[in-house]
């Protein structure tokens, strides 16, 4: 049974997400570190990264209904972070209290700009508390990563995480430029999605498949525990981390897929 997180969740989940980041970045032994997952960013480059992109995510909250996003002045002054340990940990922590008070501020319904409006995901502050929860995870991950401990997401973030994956980011009313294709995902924790490729966009389901039924209907699958689906969504982990039959140029068409070109 699909159970839906609430804003309250998202929120907690943003704050324990953050928590986990400044942990992993604090335990580092040095900032320099490279990041193996972003090739030319340490991890330094990393907190800088992620920071911003939730000051930009709370910019975009902010100013409500709007055709685009705001300026860039909105949420990064030019000045940029800082890189000695302390002082920009508490940079990080000051821009993830600034994202939740303006989403705390907003609630869950304030309409607002996003870049996914040609999917099925609504255009809402809620949506966006929504998607920093497995974006702050997968980053952690990064972190981790980096360090040599890298830690699978909580199933609790990674089953809502891959959902929102799958109807904010992946299903689409563009055109799949390919043969039509059906893919299903599954993960270990009991849930399972159908994506269907077509000339009408990528059109995502969520279902329960019935024991014996005929995987003749589809074209290519994969199963794995939440986290993993999450991760190879992303790009973090490779398909061999996943149990799949089928035609793997599906997925590689996928992931070479971006349906705003």
């Amino acid at each position: 049974m699909h159970t839906t997180l609430t804003f309250s969740d998202h929120l907690r989940l943003i704050d324990d997400g953050a928590a986990a980041f400044r942990a992993t970045i604090a335990a580092a032994p040095s900032l320099d570190m490279a990041v193996p997952t972003h090739p030319g960013r340490t991890l330094v480059d990393l907190v800088h990264h992620v920071g911003l992109s939730r000051r930009k995510s709370a910019a975009v909250v902010a100013a409500g209904p709007a055709d685009g996003p705001p300026e860039k002045s909105a949420w990064d002054d030019g000045t940029g972070a800082p890189r000695e340990r302390e002082a920009l940990l508490a940079w990080w922590t000051e821009s993830v209290a600034h994202l939740t008070d303006v989403l705390r501020a907003a609630g869950p319904d304030r309409g607002c700009w996003t870049w996914w409006d040609d999917s099925p995901s609504p255009q809402t502050s809620g949506a966006w508390a929504r998607r920093q929860v497995p974006e702050i995870a997968v980053h952690t991950y990064d972190a981790q990563l980096t360090l040599g401990a890298p830690q699978p997401l909580s199933e609790e973030v990674a089953l809502d995480g891959f959902d929102d994956c799958q109807f904010t980011l992946c299903a689409t009313n563009v055109a799949w430029p390919h043969e039509p294709a059906t893919v299903d995902y599954h993960a270990t924790e009991g849930r399972s999605w159908r994506l269907r490729l077509s000339p009408d966009g990528a059109q995502v389901a969520r279902r329960a498949p019935a024991a014996g039924e005929d995987r003749a209907a589809v074209d290519a699958s994969a199963r794995g525990t939440a986290s993993d689906l999450v991760l190879f969504f992303y790009g973090r982990v490779p398909l061999e981390s996943l149990t799949f039959a089928g035609d793997r140029r599906v997925f590689d068409r996928l992931a070479a897929w971006d349906p705003s070109v």
